[in-house]
């Protein structure tokens, strides 16, 4: 890959997602590069980056910010962060819930990826707040989102390779996953009253406002910042924290923080933060 290609695809790519591609990331680029190379049949990079400044390219440019902003997932990933949801937000919230009058526990996942965050944040809920079929002890829903189309399908459809959901204890497997059999041997599918609770749009995390009205007492916003740079962090979190309830809880990747960046959050522990109450 040239370096004139690559700058190109750098720039492009951050103009379009504010994705922030550095010198690192060549090597990753270009391998990703290579399945848009032969889904296009374009044979260079080089031609690759004359295709999309053509106007015949540009519907490919959601198909190369989808290539570089994929990553790979699985149910509970980074599981301190489900077991604090369990033994601290949610009693917390349900104290506060009839002084505030929140009709709903609201959750949003802000990169939901190929769905397998928003399902998990379901499971827990639906554990919590009352098993399927029962009422339960208060609603909830979860806003789920991503910039990339395709990916969103996928996590529509809520089908899963083993490998996906070796994480998910046996009961809970069993209780919110159709295991597949014959042809789909291999496979789970999320049940309904999981799917349910669980809203897919698309969206550009930097591009306006989101097209949400209630605040969130719990947003997901993991491995995110690691694309951004600085100031866009900063946009972010601030974008973030403006969607928070007073008192609601913000998670970023293990392998993120917000100690070099402006915020007005409180910290709690690594990876998660807190919106003051006043």
């Amino acid at each position: 890959m040239r370096e004139s290609d690559y700058q190109f695809i750098r720039k492009l790519v951050y103009s379009h997602s504010r994705i922030n591609l550095g010198p690192d990331k060549k090597e990753l680029v270009s391998a990703r590069l290579g399945k848009r190379l032969r889904e296009t049949k374009i044979t260079s990079i080089s031609d690759y980056c004359r295709f999309l400044q053509e106007r015949e390219g540009e519907e490919e440019l959601s198909h190369l910010i989808d290539a570089i902003s994929t990553n790979y997932t699985f149910f509970f990933r980074e599981i301190e962060h489900f077991d604090f949801l369990n033994k601290t937000i949610l009693p917390e919230m349900m104290r506060r819930r009839t002084a505030a009058k929140w009709a709903s526990f609201n959750v949003w996942s802000a990169a939901c990826a190929s769905g397998e965050e928003p399902y998990s944040i379901a499971i827990a809920l639906s554990e919590y707040f009352g098993s399927q079929g029962a009422q339960p002890k208060w609603a909830w829903r979860i806003e789920a989102t991503d910039i990339s189309h395709r990916i969103l399908q996928r996590a529509r459809v809520g089908i899963y390779r083993e490998e996906s959901v070796s994480k998910v204890p046996a009961t809970a497997l069993r209780a919110h996953f159709q295991r597949g059999f014959g042809p789909q041997e291999g496979n789970y599918r999320v049940k309904p009253h999981i799917q349910h609770g669980v809203t897919f749009r698309q969206l550009n995390l930097l591009d306006g406002a989101p097209p949400f009205t209630e605040p969130f007492h719990l947003i997901f916003c993991r491995n995110v910042m690691i694309y951004f740079d600085r100031p866009t962090q900063e946009e972010l979190i601030h974008k973030l924290s403006q969607r928070l309830v007073p008192g609601g809880y913000l998670y970023v990747g293990h392998s993120e923080s917000l100690s070099s960046i402006k915020h007005g959050l409180e910290t709690v522990k690594p990876a998660i933060y807190r919106k003051p109450l006043n």
